[in-house]
């Protein structure tokens, strides 16, 4: 039985937005334009949060899980009746597609900004909706639900069906639990994980076993659909570029869409919302063949906002949040399908809290220094002294562009990357410019693997303005700032001759790369060098200027910030962290890099032509902070180089930790635990288990593994 639905009021004078980041303030925003009052909602972890202190009123909905606050209906929904909204807005992710929360809302006489039950009911079960869609004309993928099935049965299938296949979680999106399985014998293991994870995100780990397309492109099309009958289509997205199955570039209109086509994908889209009877914003998605971008099938209808909205506003001037509310508050559309028209090209990047030369793992830690590039639109979620933890996912920011063609929109995308600064927090931005610089990417000739096949990233060495900035703020730092030898004068203070210039003092830096780098800190003919075992070739001289003295460079101060001299027109902004190392903004770079005293960057040298010459080592760390969710191996097995040990998962992902090398595997953790960065997880001996290191001491330090 369907629930009711409140009678919608004139218009709403009090929203409250039922999500966090910056979805949350994109809402407020368009709220505090129409004149509505906001209310916030939040946890103990974003007491603090931007969201929170830019809406009119703000509620605690409970501790920092997300279980025990966002998603706490109950706690949402007596949220929003303490502070008199008449309607919540669930942007996306969390509540924004569950049904009892819309049942719940409606329960106790609050409008929720989104579709009706029935359309929450079909759209959510992937396996419905593709059946339902399919009886209303809309083309879908081959492929079979693995519902009630046993694996056994669900091998046959799988083989009449044909390899490759995706297998994917029935319940929820996002990519998370997705598997690619190419050969019957790689089903039972993606059967596992794929299961493992649907019933941790979404409590149901029924799955869907689709044919895989190969080189596919991810295009969706934007509906709006009122009370009334009307469902127009905003034109498309093209969401093709993915890593993980989750979207990083987005953009409008689709290079590889013709008006003809364009016709036809929203055709079949507003036949999908118009089949559940669909009112307010939602998108249909479907995967178009690279060699046969006329050929199109329906993938999944998400029924809330989608994260990438921002390229439609900006190609087709609606306010997609506007549009909702007049929607719920019962208006009917004021345009029709020919008066949509689409504006020049828009792009947008997602900058996540991760670190690409890591295998992007997720971040955290303190934003020492945000500011957004100008002449761009930035959707943040963070700001100068905001706190990224491990509780939510990755993604801190959105950067968008809009041009008159696709060109232009590329090129000053990129552009607003290299402006964009933020220092305390490895981002993925050095990644979306080298992303955006691909030939795929630049043509327009792309499918979801394009970037599988990138060589892993690599960051670039600090340019000579980023040492000179980072030298000068090391040179004028406190003493945690200071190398290790500082007591020492004679290492420290520049050297004195007579009848002779004084040699001026050196600053040294390891990055994070392992390098380190020689920076002189005065005198104009002084050079900087590269020192890293066996390099041969002197790096570009860098001198930096004298401290002046106008920067504080204190330690652990969100906004102890410095700017540094540099070329005109690239100047170079540092922060320091409470560890001390500085991070330094260049030349649409990001740089963090830790000062070292001679004596150890000469024992970081030695130590590192030593682990070259030894074994691999035998400890397996943590290559993040999270939770075991499985070990692969028994105590005491004997496992091949390669093989999966534990499993860990963080920020909605999981990642596997490998054996480095043949042996035997001891295993330190237990299924539940919560472990740190770099904790030691299993030793994998090449030798028996009594042989086993017995101490710290008998370990070669080595980097965490990636998974």
């Amino acid at each position: 039985m369907l629930f009711p639905l409140p009678e919608p009021a004139e218009g709403f004078d009090t929203v409250l937005v039922a999500n966090r980041g910056e979805i949350a303030r994109r809402v407020i925003r368009t709220l505090r334009r129409l004149g509505i009052r906001s209310v916030a909602v939040y946890s103990d972890a974003d007491a603090d949060a931007p969201h929170v202190r830019e809406a009119d009123e703000s509620v605690r909905i409970g501790p920092a899980a997300a279980a025990q606050s966002y998603l706490d209906i109950d706690a949402v929904v007596a949220a929003a009746v303490a502070s008199g909204a008449q309607a919540v807005h669930p942007g996306y992710g969390f509540l924004s597609e569950n049904v009892a929360f819309a049942r719940a809302c409606a329960e106790a006489g609050i409008v929720f900004i989104g579709p009706g039950e029935r359309a929450l009911a079909v759209m959510g079960d992937k396996i419905r909706a593709k059946e339902h869609v399919a009886s209303h004309g809309v083309p879908t993928v081959p492929g079979f639900s693995a519902a009630g099935m046993t694996d056994a049965e669900i091998t046959a299938s799988a083989e009449n069906a044909g390899f490759p296949l995706l297998v994917k979680p029935s319940a929820g999106g996002g990519g998370k639990g997705m598997q690619v399985v190419r050969s019957a014998a790689e089903l039972p293991d993606a059967l596992a994980t794929a299961r493992r994870v649907a019933a941790a995100a979404f409590g149901d780990d029924t799955l869907l076993l689709e044919r895989l397309i190969e080189r596919p492109r991810h295009i969706e099309v934007q509906v709006l659909a009122d009370a009334h009958g009307s469902v127009v289509h905003l034109g498309e997205r093209e969401c093709t570029l993915q890593r993980r199955h989750q979207k990083v570039i987005e953009e409008a209109p689709s290079p590889a869409v013709d008006a003809d086509t364009r016709a036809r994908l929203g055709a079949a889209a507003c036949a999908a919302a118009a089949s559940v009877d669909y009112r307010g914003a939602g998108t249909v998605e479907f995967l178009v063949a690279a060699d046969r971008p006329d050929e199109f099938f329906f993938i999944e209808m998400n029924t809330r906002l989608q994260v990438e909205h921002p390229v439609t506003e900006l190609v087709t001037g609606f306010d997609l949040v506007e549009q909702q509310l007049r929607i719920a508050a019962g208006e009917r559309l004021a345009f029709s399908q020919d008066d949509v028209r689409l504006d020049g090209h828009a792009i947008e990047a997602r900058v996540y809290a991760e670190t690409p030369e890591r295998g992007f793992l997720p971040a955290t830690g303190g934003v020492l220094v945000w500011r957004p590039a100008e002449g761009v639109r930035t959707d943040s979620a963070v700001e100068t002294a905001s706190a990224v933890t491990a509780d939510y996912d990755p993604m801190i920011a959105k950067v968008i562009a809009h041009g008159a063609d696709r060109a232009e929109a590329l090129a000053r995308l990129d552009g607003a990357l290299a402006e964009t600064i933020v220092l305390g927090l490895d981002t993925n931005i050095g990644f979306l410019r080298a992303l955006l610089a691909e030939e795929g990417v630049q043509t327009g000739d792309m499918d979801t693997g394009l970037i599988d096949r990138m060589p892993p990233y690599a960051a670039g060495v600090p340019s000579a303005a980023a040492l000179r900035a980072a030298a000068s703020t090391a040179a004028g730092g406190t003493g945690a700032l200071r190398p290790a030898h500082s007591g020492v004068a004679w290492r420290e203070l520049a050297g004195w001759r007579a009848g002779a210039p004084a040699v001026p003092p050196i600053v040294r830096f390891l990055d994070d790369s392992g390098a380190v780098h020689a920076v002189t800190t005065g005198g104009s003919g002084a050079s900087g060098r590269l020192e890293v075992p066996d390099a041969t070739t002197p790096a570009t001289p860098v001198t930096a200027p004298p401290h002046d003295g106008g920067a504080s460079g204190r330690v652990g101060v969100p906004d102890a910030t410095t700017t540094a001299t540099a070329a005109p027109a690239s100047p170079a902004r540092t922060a320091v962290d409470a560890d001390g190392w500085v991070w330094v903004h260049a030349d649409g770079a990001t740089h963090r890099l830790r000062p070292l005293g001679r004596r150890a960057a000469m024992e970081r040298r030695l130590a590192a032509r030593e682990r070259a010459a030894a074994a691999s080592d035998p400890e397996l760390r943590a290559p993040m902070p999270g939770a075991v969710v499985a070990v692969h191996v028994a105590d005491g097995a004997t496992v091949a180089s390669g093989d999966r040990i534990v499993t860990i998962e963080a920020m909605k992902m999981e990642h596997p930790v490998l054996a480095p090398h043949d042996g035997v595997v001891r295993v330190d953790v237990a299924v539940g635990a919560q472990v740190r960065r770099d904790q030691v997880l299993a030793h994998v001996s090449l030798a028996a288990p009594g042989d086993a290191p017995s101490s710290e001491a008998d370990a070669h330090e080595a980097p965490a593994p990636t998974s």
